[in-house]
């Protein structure tokens, strides 16, 4: 199960000011709305009326005249019903589908500027499920609230209708009318508690199946299928109980407000039936009460389901204004420097960083000063703080203490955008987009040129291959893009990187996944984007980074030796281990190839 995710503590007050503050946008629909909701209110209790004289004078009287009047005034009022109610529902629905594009898109723009670190602790299937399916949720509140307010309105004119008949009938109907408050708060607060419920489970549904779809392969080469079976039934059966108590208690508090009609029905045919037969009362009064009875507990169902639908769409906010307007969940820190690209010098000063929940720092007071178009390359055993350093200079994370400058600047003072259009970062965790082949190349374009992907390929020496492909540069590379190797992959990164053309250039062990033939070709496009740059180049392979102008060796987040490769080979044993680990013999030893 996907762990609990702690929720920040806001008022039902505030949850639906907020909801309904989406639709402020769209005053005149929800106007005309409440226009239609107004007009509406009368219509039932017309209709009482229209039973009273069709009793009275067209079926006791006989008059054909007014049986000719009935008929119209029943049609009319129908149609004035219908065309009232098309009009506020569809309206309202309308509104709804609009404020849920504007509500999505407020989420996306809020999600995508959040920190990595926010990214490293949340699960990508509950962050996809607050944008699809909380927001359908928080998309009800105000059409429900309009429903209320019109059963309100046509209850308050139901009852006006009761008394003015009869007081004393409407007395005995409404005696059990205190009896329906209890269910109606005690099963609203149940389905706002099992509503909040089913959006927690069902996210947890989605993480299951983003992470078993996204690590299929690892699923099939571990034969695992029946345990991920297992796992999805677990989450699947824990939402249908939900969903089945939800249920429950929803039809349960119908029902409930049934028996109650039928009881406040029943002692009206009893009460009002022998006041017709004492002859203190016309059948067509008891007719139109009759009526009005019936459609006056007809609002407070609906009050009922109106208000199960606004505690449903609570639970949804309470979970999507968590993202929205949470204290603790804020987008990146922009700066106000525009950063022109032209790097001069790259300097990092006692700087130190430690993961959130952990005692270690990852970098341990860092020093080193980089220039204008040289090659220094880190190297280290798995978890010396190689790849954490460099991910802090795009700002996907920030040092605890100590500064990183460019050009005697912070970086928190430079603006984000301008700051990572000017990075080029290539990994051993290739990402391609579920497009074409030109438009991953050029994604940092957002209009190119096909003679500038071109050229950008033909230096990653990926122009080949992508030419054997069945559509070329319109090839679409599936998602991820699973529908090419790994190294072509990597050489449609260093494409897009050398499309980007940045001014300092990160290698994050670039090479390290591939094969030898796919590392000599994508090492030999690693050298064209290199030139005329300002490279950091993290290693696991020493052959790769031999050339290098100096070489830092990291050792538990902190430098321990920096120099050339031979300088190294003399003062540093960690280095000199790493390297024979590599070169077992002087046969191997590319220095000396």
């Amino acid at each position: 199960m996907a762990r609990e995710v702690k929720l920040y503590s806001f008022s039902n007050r505030y949850l639906f000011k907020r909801s309904i503050g989406y639709f402020g946008a769209y005053k005149g629909r929800v106007t005309l709305s409440i226009i239609a909701m107004l007009l509406y209110a009368p219509v039932p209790p017309a209709l009482a009326w229209l039973s009273k004289y069709l009793t009275d004078e067209v079926l006791v009287a006989k008059n054909y005249t007014m049986l000719k009047l009935c008929i119209a005034g029943f049609v009319a009022l129908i149609l004035l019903k219908c065309l009232l109610q098309l009009s506020q529902v569809y309206v309202m629905n309308v509104t709804g589908f609009l404020v849920l594009r504007d509500l999505r898109m407020d989420l996306f723009k809020k999600i995508i500027r959040l920190p990595m670190p926010y990214f490293a602790e949340a699960e990508i299937g509950m962050l996809m499920n607050r944008i699809t399916a909380d927001v359908m949720a928080v998309r009800v509140c105000l059409p429900s609230g309009i429903m209320f307010i019109r059963q309100v309105f046509t209850l308050f004119a139901l009852i006006g209708t009761a008394v003015y008949l009869d007081p004393y009938l409407a007395l005995w109907s409404l005696l059990v009318m205190p009896i329906a408050i209890y269910p109606f708060f005690y099963f609203g607060q149940k389905i706002r508690k099992y509503g909040r419920r089913m959006q927690h489970e069902f996210s947890d549904i989605n993480v299951v199946l983003e992470e078993n779809f996204s690590g299929i392969k690892v699923i099939k080469a571990f034969a695992n299928e029946i345990r991920e079976e297992f796992r999805f039934k677990k989450e699947n059966d824990s939402f249908t109980r939900l969903l089945v108590r939800r249920t429950l208690y929803s039809e349960g508090s119908s029902r409930i407000m049934d028996i109650i009609a039928a009881v406040a029905g029943a002692t009206v045919m009893w009460v009002g039936g022998n006041q017709v037969l004492k002859g203190t009362m016309t059948p067509g009064d008891l007719t139109a009460f009759l009526l009005c009875l019936v459609q006056l507990y007809d609002p407070i169902k609906k009050l009922n389901a109106s208000n199960h639908d606004i505690q449903g769409g609570l639970a949804g906010a309470e979970r999507v204004f968590d993202i929205l307007d949470s204290p603790d969940i804020t987008v990146e820190d922009d700066g106000k420097t525009v950063f022109d690209g032209d790097l001069k010098e790259l300097s990092f000063k006692n700087v130190s960083f430690t993961y959130p929940n952990s005692d270690v720092p990852a970098v341990d007071d860092f020093s080193l000063d980089i220039q204008a178009g040289q090659r220094v390359a880190i190297v280290g055993r798995s978890g010396s703080g190689k790849t954490t350093l460099v991910n802090l200079l795009p700002r996907f994370y920030s040092p605890q203490s100590g500064s990183i400058t460019i050009n005697g600047v912070p970086l928190d003072e430079f603006t984000l955008e301008s700051l990572r259009i000017n990075l080029g970062l290539v990994s051993q965790d290739t990402f391609l987009f579920n497009v074409t082949v030109a438009e991953n190349i050029a994604y940092s374009h957002k209009e190119f040129r096909i003679e500038d992907v071109e050229e950008a390929a033909r230096a990653a020496f990926a122009h080949d291959f992508i030419m054997e492909m069945p559509n070329g540069y319109e090839t679409v590379v599936g998602e991820g893009g699973v529908k090419i190797s790994g190294g072509q992959k990597q050489r449609l990164t260093i494409a897009r990187a050398i499309m980007k053309d940045p001014s300092l250039l990160i290698l994050d062990e670039a090479t390290s996944a591939l094969d030898t033939e796919s590392e000599r070709i994508v090492q030999q496009a690693l050298e064209n984007l290199m030139v005329g740059r300002t490279s950091i180049v993290i290693a696991h392979r020493l052959s790769t980074i031999l050339n290098a102008d100096v070489i830092v060796v990291m050792h538990d987040g902190k430098i321990v030796a920096k120099g050339t490769h031979k300088e190294l080979l003399q003062v540093s044993p960690i280095y000199e281990r790493l390297y024979k680990t590599q070169f077992e013999d002087s046969t191997m030893d590319p220095t000396l190839s």
